[in-house]
């Protein structure tokens, strides 16, 4: 008799691994609360039922390129010598460079490894800036006391995938303006209120910095940087070989920088890209972690929808270029809201417009592309809006964290 191999679609594999670390988890659980209880009764009732695994506060950095976003929080940490926990996904964090005394890297891998641990996790406050809590693997673990959300781009609160922020505790935030979102969604939803709290952007302080320690490059070219979203509706996918090819044969200088999630989503339209313009000497890719780098030598970035348009105009305050700024909302929490999203709205007062039709003579077009004091007073006054309280994010997240901590603590006791 002939066993034929079963196939399991990757949609139905989450699903019964969701339906396993559930169980795993109730079963844990269980056996915890049983054996602290048998401890109790052996000892007369006197028995201690502290968890020794139980860490105060933690940080969940799921990748390293989101290592800027948690730096000045776990530097604010070490500096009150105040014990952090810090679970990355990768072991070539640069966390695991800093030589911290009071926060303690840890790599616990990535998908279901990491669900597996945090879905188990005792814990008084965790700090992530993954979304969907509670909807796809990542649970709530019954013995952490209270989930926050911090953001890792200056953006819409609802341009993440449906019910991303429906299930914590708290949202920190890079402006006030993302509140009115979230309240909304909260109110058609019928969810408890969160906690919101303005604290800045901890990465882009990080990268501020470090801009600024980039010396100017010598004998520099025009240089023009596509840094497009990821998806059907983002640049490259959209447009790829249509822009990319007059581009290159204007002569000009040409970075590209897919989005992190295209490497992994849209590795097959990359390595079409990175085959068709393998001998083109005036472009490159650039792949590194930070995107300053490619920000400093840009003159001028085309771009969509993405986030890293408002990392340029508000690091480099240099006009940006957008192909397209629509996009397929139907699957993002900002469809329920029932308007446009404000990256959307934003870049098309401080973006420059241009069309499939404009492409062939695009080095015209870039050429005739000037700024103006009209975009540049319109750059700061939505950097003024989306980026508060520049150089303080460390700060004041850390402050939130502490302080709300002791109020757990102070109704325990």
């Amino acid at each position: 008799m002939m066993i034929l191999p079963l196939y399991i679609d990757p949609g139905t594999g989450s699903m019964l691994f969701s339906i396993l670390i559930g169980a795993v988890t109730t079963l844990f659980f269980l056996s915890r609360a049983l054996f602290i209880k048998l401890k109790v009764i052996l000892s007369g009732g006197k028995a201690a039922t502290q968890d020794k695994s139980y860490k105060k506060y933690v940080i969940y950095c799921e990748d390293k390129r989101y290592y800027t976003v948690f730096l000045p929080v776990a530097e604010e940490f070490e500096k009150r010598g105040i014990e952090l926990t810090y679970f990355t996904g990768t072991k070539d964090d640069p966390i695991f460079d800093r030589h911290f005394e009071y926060v303690k890297p840890e790599c616990i891998g990535t998908g279901n490894v990491a669900y597996a641990k945090l879905n188990m996790l005792s814990a008084g406050i965790v700090l992530m800036t993954t979304p969907g809590l509670q909807v796809y693997q990542l649970k709530r673990s019954k013995n952490v006391k209270h989930y926050s959300h911090i953001f890792h781009s200056c953006t819409d609160s609802t341009m993440y995938r449906l019910f991303g922020l429906d299930y914590f505790d708290s949202v920190l935030m890079t402006g006030d303006y993302q509140a009115d979102d979230i309240r909304l969604l909260e109110k058609q939803r019928e969810l408890p209120a969160k906690e919101l709290v303005t604290v800045g952007c901890t990465y882009l302080d990080v990268l501020k910095e470090k801009m600024a320690a980039i010396p100017a490059e010598e004998n520099h070219e025009f240089t023009v940087l596509v840094s497009p979203s990821w998806g059907k509706s983002a640049l490259l996918g959209l447009y790829g070989e249509k822009l990319l090819d007059p581009l290159v044969a204007s002569g000009m200088k040409v970075i590209i920088r897919p989005h992190p999630q295209s490497r992994i989503s849209e590795k097959e339209m990359l390595d079409r890209l990175h085959e068709r313009y393998k001998d083109a000497k005036n472009l490159s890719w650039d792949n590194e972690r930070d995107n300053i780098y490619s920000l400093k030598k840009a003159d001028i970035m085309i771009s969509d929808f993405s986030g890293i348009v408002y990392d340029y105009t508000f690091l480099c305050d240099k006009p940006v270029m957008y192909a397209n700024a629509e996009m397929d909302t139907m699957p993002y929490d900002i469809y329920d809201t029932g308007h446009e999203p404000w990256a959307v709205t934003t870049l098309q007062e401080i973006g420059i417009p241009i069309k499939e039709e404009d492409f062939p003579n695009i080095a015209e077009v870039i050429k005739n592309a000037s700024d103006s004091p009209e975009l540049a007073a319109k750059r700061a006054h939505y950097k003024a809006e989306a980026w508060q309280h520049i150089g303080e994010a460390g700060i004041r997240t850390a402050d939130y964290m502490i302080s709300t901590m002791e109020k757990i603590e102070e109704k325990q006791n």
